[in-house]
């Protein structure tokens, strides 16, 4: 029992922690414009590859443009599109999901094979095809990103639903007359929030990786945009004299990425939720 205590605190602590972290990197996304000492895309080459200074607290790139000012800007880009990105495909997953789990019979059959055959794919691949087709930018990697990640949710929340509808709550509401809608908004959807409090901070870390990794092989975010995927794409040919140029973005990448995996980790051993369904 003194042990549960402890794993207890220790998660709150971790939920904590992790949740201030994240709530000012957003906040820093937010209020990037008024933050930023200088305009991120602005070249002056007059500048470039400076070191740290009072006028540029982080130096320059290879173009002289603020390196502080381009980290807080990609910080939109990351955070910004990574929620997009989950909210679009949460919402489509839990729409086709909680469909397939309820109603079940033939649409059931219909659309999780679907998402099966989808799954039977490694999403990177699927993810570099789809671009290929769209062609490189960002609203083609969100759409990409979205026609992907969506199936895991619909698979997830089927689950849950075919767990919930034959539980004694639901068949109670049933004969108490009320219609699917209000079982399903009254009974089934609140029971699930757990897990997609899980599932989302630990897809939020994947969706900023995934955004980063296709704006680092030129796919997704086009120059002169600033995105930390991109911003270490552009550094990489100064590891040698500036690695800084690299190792900025990178460090923010690990730690938000890092941030949102504890989070999600120490809410999963909260709600005993696994990440896969």
């Amino acid at each position: 029992m003194i042990g549960g205590l402890r794993r207890g605190f220790k998660s709150q602590k971790a939920v904590a922690v992790c949740s201030i972290i994240i709530v000012f990197f957003f906040l820093v996304s937010v209020f990037a414009p008024w933050i930023a000492p200088h305009d991120p895309v602005h070249v002056n080459l007059a500048v470039k590859l400076q070191s740290p200074s009072w006028d540029y607290p982080l130096g320059t790139d290879q173009l002289g443009r603020c390196n502080l000012s381009r980290l807080l800007y990609g910080s939109r880009v990351s955070l910004g599109f990574a929620s997009l990105i989950f909210i679009c495909s949460l919402g489509l997953g839990l729409l086709v999901g909680t469909a397939a789990g309820y109603r079940g019979g033939w649409l059931d059959a219909v659309l999780m094979r679907f998402c099966e055959g989808v799954m039977a794919f490694p999403s990177l691949i699927l993810v570099l095809g789809l671009v290929g087709i769209l062609g490189p930018g960002l609203f083609q990697l969100v759409i990409a990103l979205m026609m992907v990640q969506w199936v895991y949710y619909a698979r997830m929340f089927r689950n849950l639903v075919v767990g919930l509808k034959d539980r004694n709550f639901i068949t109670a509401a049933r004969v108490s007359g009320s219609s699917q809608w209000q079982i399903i908004r009254r009974h089934m959807i609140p029971n699930i929030l757990p897990p997609i409090l899980v599932i989302g901070t630990l897809e939020m870390g994947w969706a900023i990786m995934d955004i980063s990794a296709m704006s680092f092989l030129g796919l997704g975010i086009q120059p002169p945009t600033p995105e930390w995927g991109a911003m270490v794409n552009e550094g990489k040919s100064f590891i040698r004299n500036h690695p800084q140029l690299m190792l900025y973005p990178g460090l923010l990448i690990v730690v938000v990425v890092a941030t949102f995996n504890l989070l999600g980790e120490a809410l999963s051993e909260r709600y005993g939720v696994k990440r896969r369904f």
